[in-house]
């Protein structure tokens, strides 16, 4: 028996600022981009079609007005919950094409209703290039849902978006494992605090992506099943510019494929959604061809013959509470310290080109190969132009 895959569109760009006063993210042209390059017959999937979100318009809202769409966010998000949860219920694996990172409530409040329904906990694999951790606790206002969708769905924030149907928090800290933020993220220290376990590009590519995933597997043991947040801006700029705020420091093409299909290779992955890449700076679809490849190659594990459907197991007993958290990961890799500034620290030392792959040319337990290097399109896609020929970063995206 094989996993079959349902691909469900949630375009909504509530959760980031507007690009410039006159425009509107280009994020929720997202999957019809994606769409445009074969990526449904290509999966082999389902059509589940779209959840069309509210119309953006931020109106007059300021700063200290709380997040802005709070409520058009609130109300779409428990519609992605209904249509997720209809696609498990089916016993379908479901990739949710996004959209800004927002979306992740709408997921995350699916999760929680399952895991209820369940009697286990849903935990959460956080793949993202920032930890999205931003709230009234840290930060001197909040606004934009994509940059606080972490913070949000462990709870913190305003109860409008952070307890929808009173469930609080949707994923709780010891159930959320962090992939790929820089090593200078501006919340590194409060993800510690809070108990989050995090790996860091560095100590990523230290370890290698397939480790990575089997790592992450093994931090969620105890919950029930788990599911997969994928930001493209985990990508370096130099491979992957067309998100709204690009940073050096990240991860390849390669990495991100093997390291999708490590997380997704066990009946105990739930699904899988995608945000954030933004098809207005890449004019003639390369970027998107490359995404197609790499996820297409990374999506392969869940349909191969003899896969497991979606298997839950009620929770047997509470996870321990554990002593000192691993704060970077488990091999004791120290902490930078904290940025003078209020942006995205750059992690310069750590470039994609001079790294290359850990993991070597194939993934660990029988996974999906990969090719060589950044330019390539992944197994059995077109090449794509290099860093060379492209733009450094997007222009006018601001952070989220």
């Amino acid at each position: 028996m094989m996993r079959r895959i349902a691909v469900l569109d949630a375009p909504s760009n509530l959760g980031l600022r507007p690009p410039t006063p006159t425009s509107v993210p280009g994020c929720g042209k997202a999957p019809g981009a994606l769409r445009d390059q074969g990526l449904l017959p290509r999966l082999r999937a389902r059509d589940a079609g779209c959840l069309t979100p509210p119309r953006y318009d931020a109106g007059d809202w300021r700063p200290g007005d709380g997040v802005c769409h709070a409520r058009e966010i609130a109300d779409y998000s428990a519609a992605l919950a209904d249509r997720i949860g209809a696609i498990i219920d089916r016993g379908e694996f479901p990739v949710v094409l996004g959209g800004d990172c927002s979306i992740l409530l709408g997921s995350a409040l699916a999760m929680h209703r399952l895991g209820e329904a369940v009697g286990g906990r849903i935990g959460l694999v956080f793949v993202d290039g920032h930890s999205d951790f931003r709230h009234p606790g840290n930060a001197s206002y909040v606004g934009a849902a994509a940059g606080e969708d972490l913070a949000l769905v462990t709870g913190r924030g305003q109860a409008d978006l952070a307890a929808i149907e009173g469930r609080r928090p949707y994923f709780r800290d010891v159930d959320v494992v962090v992939l790929g933020i820089r090593a200078q993220d501006e919340y590194r220290l409060d993800l510690q605090a809070a108990g989050i376990i995090t790996r860091p590009v560095p100590a990523l590519r230290a370890e290698g992506a397939a480790r990575t995933a089997q790592w992450a597997h093994e931090q969620l043991a105890d919950c029930a099943g788990y599911w997969v947040h994928v930001d493209v801006d985990v990508l370096d700029p130099a491979v992957m510019p067309a998100v709204d705020a690009p940073d050096p420091g990240g991860i390849a093409f390669a990495e991100l494929e093997i390291l999708l299909a490590g997380l997704v290779d066990t009946p105990h992955c739930l699904g899988v959604e995608l945000t954030v890449f933004d098809p207005d700076y890449d004019p003639d679809g390369a970027y998107a061809a490359e995404i197609v490849n790499t996820v297409v190659s990374g999506l392969r594990p869940v349909t191969a013959p003899g896969s497991a459907p979606p298997r839950l197991r009620p929770e047997e007993t509470p996870r321990p509470t554990p002593g000192p958290r691993r704060s970077i990961d488990q091999f004791g890799l120290p902490i930078a310290p904290a940025p003078s500034d209020h942006g995205k620290a750059r992690d310069d030392g750590d470039d994609v080109a001079d790294g290359g792959l850990a993991d070597g040319g194939s993934v660990d337990g029988g996974l999906v190969g990969v090719g060589d290097g950044l330019g390539d399109g992944g197994p059995g896609g077109a090449d794509v132009p290099t860093a060379a020929t492209r733009p450094a970063t997007a222009p006018g995206g601001p952070a989220a």
